[in-house]
């Protein structure tokens, strides 16, 4: 089952030894890897992604059992096994999760590797932390901890286990893993620096092991035929002419609120309008309203079977935001469009335009993609136009296209 890629944890650390332990209990239960897929969770429990030979899948904090429940309703493969690995941290943040998983009685195994704190970010205590743990600690919190293996039994799971011996774990597992409905198993694991560096402190920290089992209904995915919405599929008739015979990769870059991603979209929109396949994605961090904006737009005349976007053919920058992201993706080959007040990376062919100036900081990528349109005749400028007079801003987009033209006079 292991992939042979050496274990992350800090030196210690019980999840390296938890790894082995679940990598056996599957071998035992006669699975192959591919017979598995595997839902982590944030934390230290989720660096487990890639020492799997497995089918993996990453989950926000707290969210695994939720991701699992999805796949395990989704895909109905009896023969198939969906395992959950998260921390007492996941488990806190995503109990309601974990009571849903209970509740339905879904057939998947939850691992939670109890260490008694977050221990990613700095050892703070969380929901499983015990009382003992915490008056050692001299952490002034006396709330009762959450015994999740209590809580997952009267939500309705099959079976439940909590293990604090290393001997019984591979053990506790097969039983587990081999139980149709929902099981938990939770690990009390050491974790060096935060937490209980010995077996021996660890025992007096922890609560007391249990075994606790359900005769509840396993559930079920209650499925229905629907039409589907992708059988059919709708063919949009060319309208321009593109000079684009192979494949052009595109990234525009800027900051929140300048419109990047409105600009990808129609590029995206008049390349498909001109008879090519076109893909377009966006990313820009949480906050959404403050820092970068960065989309990448794939313009192709045969059909785009991958989206990952390296080495840009064109570049089109017009704020320091959207340069930080993207430098280091641009070189000497890269056909580079930068706003004149922005500093262009070194050994880079940078043509310099006053994009913010002529079209304002809402239309200066909309701008930047005209202008490059209009240089390099791939395709038809009618084509962005176009698509740009059907938006509810339409007038406005028009105005930022045609501000390239006095670009190109001058």
């Amino acid at each position: 089952m292991l992939s042979g890629v050496k274990a992350p944890f800090c030196p210690g650390c019980s999840h390296g030894s938890s790894v082995k332990y679940l990598s056996k209990a599957l071998t035992e239960c006669g699975y192959n890897p591919l017979d598995i897929i595997l839902v982590s969770d944030i934390g230290c429990s989720g660096l487990v992604d890639p020492l799997f030979n497995t089918h993996t899948i990453h989950g926000l904090h707290g969210r695994s059992p939720a991701l699992a429940m999805g796949v395990v309703l989704g895909i109905n493969e009896p023969n198939k096994k969906v395992i959950t690995i998260q921390g007492d941290g996941g488990a806190t943040i995503g109990l309601q999760h974990i009571l849903e998983a209970s509740r339905r009685n879904i057939d998947m195994t939850l691992i939670v590797l109890n260490n008694l704190i977050y221990g990613m970010t700095g050892g703070q205590v969380s929901g499983l932390s015990t009382n003992d743990f915490k008056t050692d600690k001299r952490i002034p919190d006396n709330a009762p901890p959450f015994d999740v293996c209590q809580l997952a039994h009267q939500a309705g799971a099959t079976y439940v286990t909590r293990v604090n011996n290393p001997k019984e774990i591979t053990e506790k597992l097969v039983e587990a893993i081999k139980t149709k409905g929902f099981s938990l198993v939770e690990i009390s694991s050491l974790c060096q620096p935060y937490g209980a560096k010995k077996l021996t402190q660890l025992a007096e920290w922890i609560e007391d092991e249990i075994l606790l089992t359900n005769n509840h209904p396993v559930g079920q995915n209650i499925s229905k035929e629907t039409a589907s919405l992708i059988n059919e599929k709708h063919f949009i008739e060319p309208k321009y002419k593109s000079a684009i015979e192979g494949k052009v990769e595109v990234i525009i870059a800027g900051s929140a609120g300048g419109g990047v991603q409105s600009a990808a979209k129609l590029l995206a929109e008049a390349g498909i309008i001109s008879g090519l396949s076109a893909t377009m994605k966006g990313e820009y961090p949480i906050t959404v309203g403050t820092g970068f904006s960065l989309a990448e737009v794939i313009l192709s005349k045969k059909e785009i079977n991958y989206t990952g976007l390296e080495q840009p053919d064109v570049a089109i920058i017009v704020t320091d935001n959207g340069l930080l992201k993207v430098q280091n993706k641009i070189n000497k080959n890269t056909n580079l469009y930068i706003d004149s007040k922005v500093n262009p990376p070194e050994n880079t062919n940078a043509k310099i335009f006053d994009f913010n100036k002529m079209a304002g900081k809402k239309g200066s990528a909309l701008s930047a993609i005209s202008l490059w349109i209009e240089e390099s005749g791939l395709l038809d400028i009618n084509a962005l136009r176009d698509v740009a007079k059907k938006h509810k801003y339409g007038d406005v987009l028009l105005k930022a296209i045609d501000s390239s033209k006095d670009m190109l006079v001058r």
